[in-house]
């Protein structure tokens, strides 16, 4: 009897440690890579869309954020999806742009690549536009972040809620009045608009959202402060703002401390001047780093990581290479710095290829100017303040304008009408339908009410 099996091809695995040199086309126009799908990547994309050039955008995810109302997932108003919009889908139209999904380790200036995933790939570029952002800044105390969130992701405000969350359970659950304290006390460091809007917001949430859930705790005596080191909050707006932003937020019953520098944080809370602050729950809005990706191109940066670049947003010593949006430190025509905020990371991505599409008509670069198109910070409802075209607003008006820009600004007609769905639903019934606590971290804070309760015991 003969044997009817086959002989199969031997299986081969990939080498991890291939590289690929090149980009992913044949395509022999000028090649732009553009790394991070933000606000100034998207803007510098969208302003090559009809120049002779291919273009690849890298980004470590696969969707564009809308970054200002991040704070307002964290707090259980929107869903992730209400402010995020897939890449490719917005570039769908855009036949000269190819988009991967990828990290970007490392940038050789002089050899004009970039290095994906670990070196496995390296493309090669004629253009460089780097918008990869900032993360927030622990001045030297990285070890801080377990403790205290900072609100740049979408992975960021989904952890920032289930921490805010599980406190609420904990506090059900704990033994002792001062441990129910600590749950039910949330520190907020950094007195800038991330932290004012949170601020404001918690107390929505255990005022009106959660009253009458629990049965052990009342959530409306949860203690919500706002450390701020500097001399007072929401410092890029005129004083007088800054006073009524201040008033706003004393009112919802936030205690606001100015001049107060945090010098330690851990699992049961902060040092700050001096004073030990129980609370297991602390977010962080204090300060931002720039993305480490702008240090590899051997340039001039500023303290906070960010290129010192040229008018026209190039490199010093590499023209081919520009830098945009909160990776960027550069001024406005009067000298001052211009702010890490979307309006301006827009405005830069804009000119940049702008700039690259100008170039290869023999044109010349223009210069970057900065145009102020307003500032804005909500406290609660019907609280806000503003700074539009020099006018300076406040309470409902500013709150309207608050509410009608940020709606303005939301990419893709699905997210307007879902997040003006959702604000108008809980304005008026003070619910918040996306309260679920999730992921690995679930049980964190019950684990630590235990662990304290066994504790107390053994003594």
């Amino acid at each position: 009897m003969t044997s009817s099996a086959t002989t199969r091809p031997a299986i081969t695995t990939p080498n991890p440690k291939l590289t690929v040199t090149g980009s992913f086309s044949a395509d022999p126009r000028p090649h732009v890579v553009i790394v991070g799908g933000g606000f100034g990547g998207m803007s510098a994309a969208r302003a090559l869309a009809d120049a002779p050039v291919r273009i690849t955008l890298l980004d470590r995810t696969n969707h564009h954020l809308f970054q200002p109302l991040l704070y307002q997932v964290a707090t259980a108003v929107l869903n992730p999806s209400d402010i995020s919009v897939p890449i490719r889908w917005l570039l769908r139209h855009q036949a000269n742009v190819t988009v991967v999904m990828a990290d970007v380790d490392r940038v050789d200036a002089t050899a004009r690549t970039v290095s994906l995933d670990g070196g496995t790939v390296q493309l090669t570029f004629d253009y460089l536009v780097l918008a990869t952002g900032a993360r927030h800044a622990y001045f030297g105390h990285s070890e801080w972040e377990q403790h205290a969130p900072g609100l740049k992701s979408i992975e960021d405000a989904l952890e920032m809620r289930r921490r805010f969350l599980l406190s609420f359970e904990a506090a059900e659950r704990a033994s002792a009045a001062g441990e129910r304290d600590a749950l039910l006390t949330f520190v907020i460091v950094g007195g800038g608009p991330t932290g004012v809007e949170l601020a404001g917001m918690i107390p929505e949430v255990t005022r009106y959202t959660l009253k009458g859930e629990f049965r052990r705790i009342d959530p409306s005596k949860a203690r919500v402060l706002l450390l701020e080191g500097g001399p007072r909050i929401l410092p890029s707006f005129p004083e007088e703002l800054s006073a009524r932003a201040q008033r706003d937020l004393e009112a919802l019953g936030v205690s606001v401390r100015t001049n107060c520098v945090v010098t330690d944080v851990d699992a049961d809370g902060v040092m700050a001047n001096g004073e030990r602050i129980n609370a297991h729950t602390v977010f962080w809005g204090a300060g931002n780093q720039a993305s480490s990706l702008g240090k590899q191109i051997g340039v001039p940066t500023d303290r906070a990581g960010r290129v010192v670049v040229n008018r026209d947003l190039s490199v010093p010593g590499h023209q081919g290479i520009f830098v945009v949006g909160d990776l960027a430190s550069t001024t406005t025509e009067d000298g001052r710095p211009v702010p890490a905020v979307a309006p301006a990371a827009n405005q830069m991505g804009a000119l940049a290829g702008k700039n690259i599409a100008r170039e290869l008509k023999g044109l010349p670069r223009e210069s970057f100017r900065y145009v102020n198109k307003g500032d804005l910070a909500t406290i609660g409802r019907h609280k806000a303040v503003a700074v539009i075209a020099g006018r300076k607003l406040t309470g409902t008006f500013a709150w309207l304008t608050w509410l009608f820009v940020h709606i303005l600004y939301l990419v893709g007609l699905r997210n307007r009408l879902s997040v003006v769905v959702l604000w108008a639903y809980q304005y008026f019934t003070f619910e918040r339908g996306v309260r679920l606590i999730s992921g690995d971290t679930v049980h964190r804070l019950l684990k630590a009410s235990r662990a304290a309760a066994e504790k107390r015991r053994a003594a």
